[in-house]
């Protein structure tokens, strides 16, 4: 039976990247080595590693004032790494829920915190309108772009003048972005690029200086300074997500990913939107075309559906413990045929489960 992973992360993979990397596994490019136990100092791999690079930079057509580091950490990391890099007085942060709330926390050790706006209000059902930021001593401004608890996505980039932080974790490469409206983006890999262990960061070379008493790691100068080879990195995983920036430049880049993944989020929210069975709460212009959240009419159903749908080879629907009902996370590599198997199992279901 072939199955369809719905999973929020660690998530799909291109299938045609997989099998690449079967084929590699155990012997990269007769090097006589897999790339698991090759030498991260070692010529061959400082070729991978820069390849991935170049075809990263080429793919959201990154200045070249910006570093691109591969580090380790996941974007938890990255909530402490980042004040701890940038914030000398106070930074604004826009809470959009569960991700924007653990990173306000980690900020909050280390200085002063302005919440510049909030769907708090709603249970982050929307993404809140941040206009005319109040920047002064304002170190940074940051956001999550994409929220994957709750489905929702900023349909807009907020205008500051201090430098832009932003969480692209479940939405990174799934469209272009003007990375130069940004002082620093990172992203988990685990999402739409690659296998967990891997966490890439794109910082503006004037934010790089930070407070020399941090510990070693902590420092991005460090990592920047290093081409990310300060200390071992997760090689295999870097040179997974180098075969997915290759996948992604040979089927036409992010115009041509863009363009799958909102014929594949139009599709089921058109569903959802015709349907009397099912709900989703977060509002039309905030939806994400990452992570699409709905209910049934009980928890009970819900449980149920999840049951069925595995039965069926569509699995991980069930959703996240903070929000509870169901998420169908349809990421670059999730294919059409997946979504499309996903809807005619929702309409069987609800006729089976209607009332009236």
């Amino acid at each position: 039976m072939k199955i369809y992973n719905f999973a929020a992360g660690p998530a799909v993979l291109p299938l045609e990247v997989l099998k690449n990397v079967q084929k590699d596994l155990v012997e990269y490019e007769e090097s006589g080595m897999s790339v698991m136990e090759m030498s991260h100092r070692s010529q061959v791999y400082q070729t991978i590693i820069d390849d991935a690079e170049k075809n990263l930079r080429d793919l959201l057509d990154i200045p070249a004032n910006y570093k691109v580091l591969f580090l380790q950490g996941g974007g938890t990391l990255q909530f402490s790494m980042i004040p701890l890099n940038l914030l000398k007085v106070k930074a604004g942060y826009i809470n959009s829920g569960h991700w924007s709330i653990k990173a306000i926390s980690e900020a909050l050790k280390v200085g002063y915190v302005d919440i510049l706006g909030s769907s708090e209000d709603k249970d982050f059902t929307y993404i809140p309108r941040i206009t005319n930021i109040p920047e002064k001593d304002l170190d940074y401004v940051y956001y999550c772009d994409n929220n994957t608890i709750f489905g929702t996505k900023f349909n807009y980039v907020p205008e500051t003048k201090r430098p832009l932080v932003c969480d692209m974790s479940s939405c990174f490469l799934s469209e272009k972005v003007d990375v130069s409206k940004y002082g620093l983006i990172f992203a988990g890999a685990q999402k739409n690029v690659g296998p967990a262990g891997v966490t890439i960061v794109i910082i503006r070379d004037d934010l790089l200086d930070s407070p020399s008493n941090l510990p070693t790691y902590l420092r991005y100068k460090i990592h920047a300074d290093k081409n990310s080879l300060y200390n071992t990195p997760p090689a295999f995983n870097i040179y997974v997500c180098g075969e997915v920036f290759k996948w992604l430049k040979r089927i036409g880049g992010l115009d041509e990913i863009h363009k799958r993944d909102v014929e594949k989020a139009g599709l089921l929210y058109n569903y959802l939107d015709s349907s009397t069975f099912y709900t989703t709460k977060v509002e039309k212009e905030s939806r994400s075309i990452m992570n699409v959240t709905f209910n049934t009419p009980s928890a009970d159903l819900d449980c149920e559906f999840v049951k069925d749908a595995e039965k069926m080879g569509l699995v991980n629907l069930k959703g996240h413990r903070v929000s509870g009902g169901l998420r169908a996370s349809i990421y670059n590599a999730m294919p059409l045929d997946g979504v499309k198997e996903l809807v005619k199992f929702m309409d069987n279901f609800a006729k089976k489960h209607q009332k009236g």
